[in-house]
């Protein structure tokens, strides 16, 4: 997939009041600072379309960016650490749920994990929450170029036999780097091949 137009949206807190207009949307969502506005960055190739912090929690609301005029990739809030009140994080809890599971839109979650780190029990229990759910998903490790091949192999060898207690098959994985770029290609093209399933009506 060639990205020739990617384009901010609206930001808002409901799915509610998300864009009505019939495309599927792809959600990126993951720990915070987990490299997930760097990612979009890249897999879009505008610097600065999605807002980077060093600080957790910068992104609090639901983000619509239209690619292509013909989807939407959906920027969601960071689950886990943040500085913000309880209340807040309650919040945005409900908010991420919500257009989870009622947004007839939403084609796939990403959910992204650092290849850096071994299985968290936050990232486990959001994963088999959309798996409980029906909601369709696939991992993306993040941040591949920080550590060694063999390294990555094994974080993900880890995810599988961890996930393998509940899961018949393992979600799709994706390796990327939003330094390299790597991965970039393959991810776009899995969200080209849903487009076109969609399309199809399968």
């Amino acid at each position: 997939m060639d990205i020739k137009k990617a384009t901010f949206v609206v930001s808002n807190s409901d799915y509610r009041k998300c864009p009505d207009t019939g495309l599927p949307e792809y959600a990126f969502i993951g720990r915070s600072n987990v490299g997930k506005s760097s990612l979009i960055n890249m897999l879009t190739n505008v610097k600065g379309l999605a807002k980077t912090s060093v600080k957790p929690g910068k992104t609090q609301l639901i983000n619509h960016f239209l690619i292509n005029n013909e989807w939407y990739l959906v920027d969601l809030p960071g689950y886990g650490y943040a500085r913000t009140s309880k209340t807040s994080r309650e919040r945005w809890q409900k908010m991420i749920v919500d257009y989870i599971l009622k947004r007839e839109r939403l084609a796939n979650v990403f959910v992204l994990v650092d290849s850096r780190i071994p299985p968290q029990n936050i990232d486990l229990e959001f994963i088999n929450f959309l798996g409980q759910n029906g909601v369709p998903l696939s991992i993306v490790f993040t941040k591949i170029d920080k550590q060694k091949q063999s390294e990555v192999a094994a974080t993900v060898n880890n995810y599988r036999s961890v996930l393998s207690e509940t899961w018949e098959e393992s979600p799709e994985m994706f390796m990327t780097s939003s330094v390299t770029r790597y991965g970039r290609e393959r991810l776009l093209n899995r969200i080209d091949e849903i487009n076109q399933l969609l399309k199809n009506g399968d």
